[in-house]
């Protein structure tokens, strides 16, 4: 029997998730298909309502939808509580089960270079959508601090704020601070949207040497001005289809229960680029 999955958000043209799941699909020669829904602002409920009629074994939830579409869930993990958002939603006869694959997404390819995370310190740029899954996912590893620089401080607080709360150390400064901060990092990671229509770089290179893993979550284009900056530095680099590919692979497993094709989904997202 045909199973369908689904990503849902507005915008959704651009999202790579079909190419990546349908690889997988073709690689395990599965009845499966994944396709890319429109939902609008606001129509999430009827949203919800066409993809239990045609039976959706399970979708994936993007912007704008990944924090209202709690309240249409009948159970959740324990990552989405405490992030406050769902990606990642399966479709049990019925019963909607919520997950959030970002955290495990992120973490995914740190650990499949084995990088150790305990006690170390992180420069997080951004406090977008991704941020509260990236310090859970810091904060479950041991990490020792996080120092948040956003464009405003305001939101930058909410952030160091909220990852105090889950037990790991924050504060948070402004962009041009960046300029004063003394130290290495172990890591520096970009959560923010800069790099993303080709911006330069503006975390200082001084702030990273070969001990640095320079992560950067933006995935198009491909090689960011941070990720440059990182290579002439030596650092350690993480690209942003890195976590986009640890994402795929552990919701393909929570729909599944079977291992992912890593490679196949990985040639897929590399593919995708053009």
């Amino acid at each position: 029997m045909l199973k369908t999955f689904a990503v849902i958000g507005d915008p959704i043209d651009h999202s790579l998730s079909p190419t990546i799941h349908n690889a997988a699909y073709r690689e395990l020669e599965m009845e499966c298909t994944y396709i890319a829904y429109r939902v609008n602002k606001g129509d999430l409920a009827t949203g919800i309502e066409s993809l239990k009629k045609i039976k959706i074994s399970g979708f994936n939830v993007t912007i704008p939808h990944k924090i209202e579409m709690m309240r249409f869930l009948d159970n959740v993990d324990d990552t989405c509580k405490k992030i406050g958002a769902v990606n990642t939603v399966l479709n049990d006869d019925g019963i909607l089960r919520g997950f959030n694959t970002d955290m495990d997404g992120f973490l995914e390819p740190i650990k499949r270079k084995e990088i150790p995370i305990k006690n170390s310190n992180i420069l997080l740029v951004g406090a977008g959508g991704a941020s509260r899954a990236i310090i859970v996912g810091f904060q479950k590893e041991e990490a020792k601090n996080i120092i948040i620089a956003n464009r405003t401080k305001e939101k930058g607080d909410k952030l160091a704020e909220f990852s105090n709360e889950v037990g790991l150390d924050a504060t948070s400064i402004e962009l041009n601070d960046m300029n004063d901060l003394g130290s290495k990092f172990d890591f520096i990671v970009n959560a923010s949207s800069l790099g993303l229509k080709g911006e330069k770089n503006i975390i200082p290179s001084s702030l990273m040497d070969e001990q640095t893993t320079v992560y950067d979550i933006v995935y198009k284009p491909l090689k960011t001005d941070l990720i440059n900056t990182a290579k002439e530095n030596n650092s350690k680099i993480i690209y942003g289809y890195e976590m986009l590919l640890g994402q795929a692979i552990r919701s393909f497993e929570i729909w599944l229960d079977q291992k992912a094709p890593y490679e196949a989904m990985k040639r897929s997202i590399l593919g995708g680029f053009g």
